[in-house]
Parts: structure tokens; sequence; C-alpha cells
């Protein structure tokens, strides 16, 4: 009983300095930040299109300008609040404003997509088509700070829109630009993120509810139901980001090893070699190798790095060298000796490839 107590004054203590707002007028600001107005749906599309620029372009400076607006923290902090208080109006108006933002998000991305066309994403777009645990953490955090503002004016939105935006309209328009190009996985990938922040911010936002004491004791039932339907998808999934994030482990660990192996190379060691950037495909089991030599690399020594590769890490990589031919020329360069076209470049894959 003693130990009850303890508790029970201890979460009296929490609610007393969380609380800063009442609850009547907590949920009216949530009623009115849920609304569908024309200010919200003017945000989600600048936001919107300000994060597809800057994914286009692959400047992260310009996707920071997205994540400033954050129009879809608004009605993720009032489908917290409804879903623990059983609060049926808020709770449709809400999750009205949310579906639609998230389609006009897609929509606009995708349109933007199929006008300007895309050859290839950078590592922005790519940065996103691979959620990880670490992902809901930080969506856990940046809803909890998000909701903490909601309940402290004194803190401002300022940090909530800040924190909250990186986690939602980015990887939006990833799925947008992806679906526009047929890259499919890729649009598969950022949604799984989408949905992963969106479930860890609201999970992240009814905790601080709670423990400020924002529910009504005969709102047991829908408090309950809230607590496990966010358990359940959590657990869900925590499956697939557990898989990615020890894949992407496994992917740092190789990269490693096989910067290393690359490096102590024969090839790569000899004096006329210089290797200057090294791109791995892991999908494809392809290493391609930016060099610039005076001296032709041969598809029999290719073959041979390719052998000790897979002695070393155990599987098997296709191997192509981007050569660019270079010759030094000095003042005492006389006429006759030969002019290396240093623009020219070579692919040298293995005998077996070129077969």
């Amino acid at each position: 009983m003693q130990v009850t107590r303890s508790i029970q004054q201890v979460g009296s203590q929490i609610q007393e300095w969380l609380a800063k707002v009442p609850i009547m007028k907590l949920r009216a600001s949530l009623f009115k930040d849920s609304q569908l107005s024309l200010n919200y749906l003017v945000l989600i599309a600048s936001s919107c299109l300000i994060a597809t620029f800057g994914l286009i372009i692959n400047s992260s400076a310009v996707i920071i300008g997205a994540m400033i607006i954050a129009p879809l923290m608004q009605p993720l902090r009032g489908f917290a609040f409804a879903a623990i208080e059983g609060d049926r109006e808020l709770l449709r108006i809400s999750t009205a404003s949310i579906a639609i933002g998230t389609l006009l998000g897609v929509a606009m991305s995708w349109l933007a997509g199929i006008l300007l066309g895309i050859p290839e994403f950078g590592s922005e777009v790519l940065a996103r088509t691979q959620p990880t645990l670490i992902d809901l953490t930080i969506a856990l955090v940046a809803g909890a700070i998000s909701s903490y503002a909601k309940i402290r004016p004194e803190i401002g939105d300022a940090i909530s829109g800040t924190a909250i935006a990186v986690a939602l309209m980015p990887p939006l328009c990833v799925v947008g630009l992806t679906i526009s190009q047929g890259q499919w996985a890729y649009s598969g990938g950022a949604f799984v993120l989408y949905f992963t922040n969106l479930l860890g911010i609201n999970l992240a936002c009814t905790i601080v509810y709670v423990m400020a004491g924002y529910t009504r004791r005969n709102n047991q039932f829908s408090r309950s139901l809230s607590w496990g339907v966010s358990a359940i998808l959590v657990s869900l999934l925590v499956i697939p980001l557990g898989i990615s994030s020890l894949q992407l482990i496994r992917q740092s660990r190789l990269d490693y090893s096989m910067q290393s192996l690359l490096s102590d190379s024969p090839l790569i060691s000899r004096p006329d070699v210089e290797l200057l950037e090294t791109r791995i495909t892991w999908k494809a089991s392809e290493i391609e190798l930016i060099v610039r030599a005076s001296e032709m690399i041969t598809s029999e020594e290719v073959a041979i790095i390719e052998q000790a590769i897979a002695n070393e890490i155990g599987e098997s990589f296709d191997i192509f060298f981007n050569v660019t031919q270079a010759t030094r020329v000095g003042a005492q360069t006389t006429a006759d000796t030969p002019a290396t076209d240093t623009s020219a470049h070579l692919s040298i894959a293995p005998q077996s490839e070129r077969a």
C-alpha cells in the first residue's frame, strides 16, 4: 500500500509539473489546429513543394526550409488527444486533415516528378527509403517535444515545428517522387518511414498527455484501446525496422572491409594508379572503381581482385574499373613523347564479363 501511495504521489507531482493548460482550453486549441482549413492546405502545399525541390536538387538546406513549416503535426497532436479522450468529433476532424494532407503531399510531389523528370535520385532521397529503428526513436523524441511544447505555451511551437517536420514531409515527398519514376521499392520504403514517424509521434504525444493528466477517469476504455492499437502497430513495425537496422550495420561493416581490401590490393597500390572513388552497389553486387592510371589495366588484373574479395568476404562481386589515362608532362618533355587523352575513360571488366 505504501508503495502504491508513493507512486500515486509521484504521478500527481509529475502531472502538476507538466500540465500548464486547462484541459478544455487545450482541447479547443487542438480542435482549431486540426481543422481542414485553407491555411492548412496552403501550408501543406508550400511545405511539399519546398521539400520536393530540395530532394530533386539534393539540397539539405532547402529541405530544412520545409521542415520549419510542419503542417502535418497540428492535426496529429489533435488525433492523439482525441484517441485517449474518446472525443469522436476531434478524432474525425484530425483524421480527415491527416489523410487529405497525406494524399495532397503525395499527389503534388508525384506531379512535380512527372513534369520535371528525374534521371537519378540523390542521397537525400535514397536516405529516406531504408527506415530503421533509429527513425522510430527519432519520431518518439520529436513527438514528445511537440506535445510538451503544446501544453507548455512558454516554449512555443517553433521547437516542435523544427523537430517534427523533418520526420513527416520529406519522406512523404519521396513517396510521390519515386512513384512518378516507377521506383516502387523506394516508394514502399519511404512510406514505411512516413508511417513509422506518424505512429511514433502519435504514441509519444499520447504518453505526454497521459503523464500530464489530460485523461478522464470515465474514459478508461478509450485510453486502453488507444494504448492497445499503438502497441500492436509498433510491434508490427519493429520487425521490419529491426531487419533493416541489422542490414545497415552489416553493410557498414562490409563497406569498411571492402575499402580496406581494395586499398591493400597490389593493383591499387601500383605507383601509376590513383584511386579516386569507390562505388559499391550492394543489391546488384557490383563495385565500380574510378581510377587514374598511366598504364593500361587488364581484365586479368581485375579478375584477381574479384577472386581476392570473394575469398575474404565470402561473397562474389562484379568489379569494373572506370579508368582515366594520364601522362606526366614537364617543360623538358620532347615532342616525340606520345600524348595521352586525359579525358578518355575506359571501363575494364574481367574477361568472363566481356565474353
